[in-house]
């Protein structure tokens, strides 16, 4: 097969939650524990740094490995979804992972995988695991994709674990109050592993620090350790947290050498170093585009403060969700003089338009529903001047269409 085919036969004949939702969710760690039997253990052959949370936990990694990237070391980065193409989801110092390898990697185990009906995501960290052991990594950064204690990524030993904010997405499989979900990301606390807290929340607090005690090490909540500011390259104001969470590992990480310049250049250089996309990036200047990854309350809160902290004389935004996603808890962050143009992002599991500017109504949100999130784009852009606004988001299958 070609690596456009071997994708497609990924995609289409195994289980993929971003694309299909809950259905596509195996609760469970049996099969990854078979997969990684079979590839002969590659978990255990590199060191990593394990990433959990509902914000943050993908800048977080981008920014822990452009940092020991700066320090000199071989670096593995493994995060979920990808915005534009499978490979950015495995990179070694930012380099996407070889299109040869994919394919190889699926041709010699295909028999195996269909035999054992894994899914897409099982499938995608068993080749993470393969190619980061193979190309012998110093470490390897590796982020959970859905919660924590039964996500494919926890066969891993890390040197140290972190668990950034958390809020409530994913209610459907995790649970629906932030106690239960944090009992999920916690999930991720290994016996003797330091663990690092980015953010102290009092009402989930004594979940980590009493799973922490359980499993006999101690839990760090950075924002209480770190006292320094610490600027980055990536624009968003939330990104303060994640750098407290991201020294607060590197203090706890033993056995590498890093320096406070490897820091500041390793903040500085995120996206050079590690190809990072979609978190406050910039489209164009005149006027101003911005897309942001954010989909859920607490992330959006956080971006549309941002957005109204900027200046322009308009605001436009392009909106567009899943199915899934509870509206009635994010419409109402959205401010009413703004101009709306609704989009269905282009997977199974986006929602449609229609049905989007019905209930944004409800909430005084006022605008026109379009074809595609391109379509949706290139009428705000028509419409806005040199001096407004126009924001991308609601999504991250909304902003994949437009970087």
């Amino acid at each position: 097969m070609t690596y456009a085919e071997t994708l497609d036969w990924m995609f289409a004949q195994l289980p993929m939650y971003q694309q299909k939702g809950k259905v596509a969710f195996n609760g469970k760690l049996d099969n990854i524990k078979a997969l990684a039997a079979h590839l002969n253990h590659p978990e255990k052959k590199f060191k990593s740094i394990h990433i959990a949370g509902t914000n943050g936990k993908g800048s977080s990694s981008h920014m822990l490995a452009s940092i020991l990237q700066e320090a000199g070391y071989k670096v593995g980065l493994y995060t979920s979804p990808h915005l534009k193409d499978f490979g950015e989801r495995i990179r070694i110092n930012g380099e996407t992972i070889h299109k040869r390898f994919v394919v190889d990697f699926v041709n010699e185990n295909k028999l195996f995988f269909e035999k054992h009906k894994f899914s897409f995501f099982e499938m995608s960290v068993g080749m993470a695991f393969q190619y980061f052991a193979q190309n012998k990594v110093d470490i390897a950064i590796i982020e959970v994709g859905l919660g924590g204690r039964l996500d494919s990524t926890n066969i891993i030993v890390p040197e140290v674990s972190l668990i950034t904010n958390i809020g409530m997405d994913h209610a459907d499989i995790l649970g629906d109050t932030l106690t239960k979900i944090a009992m999920e990301k916690a999930g991720i606390i290994k016996e003797g592993v330091p663990v690092v807290v980015s953010e102290y929340q009092q009402e989930i607090a004594s979940v980590f620090e009493l799973t922490a005690l359980e499993r006999n090490t101690n839990v760090v909540f950075a924002n209480q350790r770190i006292q320094e500011e610490y600027g980055t390259s990536l624009p968003g104001n939330y990104q303060s947290k994640n750098a407290k969470g991201v020294v607060a590992v590197l203090r706890e990480l033993k056995g590498f050498k890093i320096e406070e310049k490897h820091i500041q250049k390793g903040f500085e250089n995120v996206v050079e170093n590690t190809g990072l996309l979609g978190r406050w990036q910039v489209l164009q200047q005149n006027p101003r585009v911005v897309c942001d990854t954010a989909h859920n309350r607490e992330g959006l809160s956080i971006v549309l403060d941002q957005v109204k902290q900027q200046n322009f004389d308009k605001l436009y935004i392009v909106l567009g969700f899943v199915k899934e996603k509870n509206l009635e808890t994010v419409l109402p962050l959205f401010p009413n003089d703004a101009r709306y143009y609704f989009a269905k992002p282009s997977i199974p599991r986006g929602l449609d338009a229609s049905i989007l500017k019905d209930q944004a109504s409800r909430f005084g949100l006022k605008g026109k529903m379009y074809g595609s999130v391109s379509e949706a784009l290139k009428s705000a852009l028509l419409h806005a001047s040199n001096m407004d606004f126009i924001f991308v988001g609601g999504s991250t299958f909304t902003v994949a269409e437009v970087v």
